[in-house]
């Protein structure tokens, strides 16, 4: 695992940044973390990047503790509402942050094409970084991350003030990253992008984990049905109540729910069957919409 953390806690007096995180990362993927707004999500990546130091628990990234100076150095990161030196050209800006991470001269002319074709940046050399869209910023940003050409590449919220041309853009260069073999953390509160990218989420909330694990595992728990069924006898309903979770009747249109998607036709077979009439027949799986507020919903109910 890249990354690994044990009871990671922060604590800002009495109040709970983040308490008893327990995470497992594997190398080469995009990794969502999800949490409404305070929920801890940042508080969380400051700790991983040694912005923050932990009140508690432990944490090993690159299979090094956390702080080790070797790990840190294939790190890179993307912090929140970032802002750069809106007078430097691009060329500037990138040679500065260089510099700050130690590259020497040649590592320096050779990695900035790289990263500039890595985020789809090209002629900006020139430009002043005060003229650029917010697209071109978030991308530049992400390119300076990836200057040292880092293994983990740590993202907070970058894709939260773009429109959908912008999005579409990070998420294609996440994507490559990816097929790169860089790992990304991803920390988000826009579900439709992690759920387009993500293969592994956690959700945080007042500062805990309250799930975590694979995507399609996390959304495979149930199949919701609707129907529009004419002819309907209390035959073929019972049999269909035997074959579903749940089944709710409001005239010819019916909702069930089954638990695997093998389970659809047998509701079409039922009703054929039985000499009903099927005029429609839409399945539709969890999003990570609904998990999110079902799950955020039953971690209030709890507390």
């Amino acid at each position: 695992m890249i990354i690994e953390t044990h009871k990671l806690t922060k604590m800002y007096g009495n109040h709970v940044g983040c308490q008893d995180i327990c995470l497992s990362v594997a190398e080469g993927q995009i990794f969502g973390l999800l949490g409404p707004n305070g929920a801890g999500k940042s508080t969380l990546v400051k700790m991983l990047v040694g912005l923050l130091h932990p009140s508690a628990g432990q944490a090993r990234l690159i299979g090094k503790p956390l702080g080790d100076i070797g790990a840190r150095r294939q790190i890179g990161f993307l912090p929140e509402n970032f802002r750069y030196h809106e007078w430097l050209s691009g060329d500037e800006l990138l040679s500065f942050h260089a510099s700050l991470y130690g590259m020497t001269p040649d590592e320096t002319r050779r990695r900035i094409p790289v990263v500039l074709d890595m985020v789809n940046l090209h002629g900006i050399a020139r430009k002043r970084v005060g003229a650029f869209s917010k697209g071109m910023q978030q991308r530049i940003g992400i390119a300076i991350a990836l200057l040292p050409d880092p293994k983990l590449l740590f993202l907070d919220e970058p894709t939260s003030a773009l429109d959908p041309l912008g999005r579409r853009e990070v998420r294609e260069i996440l994507l490559k990253l990816k097929e790169a073999g860089k790992t990304v953390f991803l920390n988000s509160h826009l579900l439709g992008e992690v759920e387009a990218v993500c293969r592994d989420v956690a959700i945080i909330n007042k500062g805990r984990v309250i799930k975590h694990g694979r995507m399609e595992d996390l959304l495979s728990g149930s199949i919701e049905v609707e129907m529009r069924v004419a002819s309907l006898t209390p035959a073929m309903e019972k049999e269909l109540r035997l074959c579903c979770r749940t089944l709710a009747v409001d005239g010819p249109r019916l909702v069930a729910t089954v638990g695997v998607q093998e389970d659809v036709p047998k509701l079409a077979k039922i009703i054929t069957d039985h000499g009903g009439l099927l005029y429609e027949l839409t399945p539709r799986r969890t999003s990570l919409e609904e998990l999110f507020i079902s799950t955020v919903r039953e971690g209030e109910m709890a507390c």
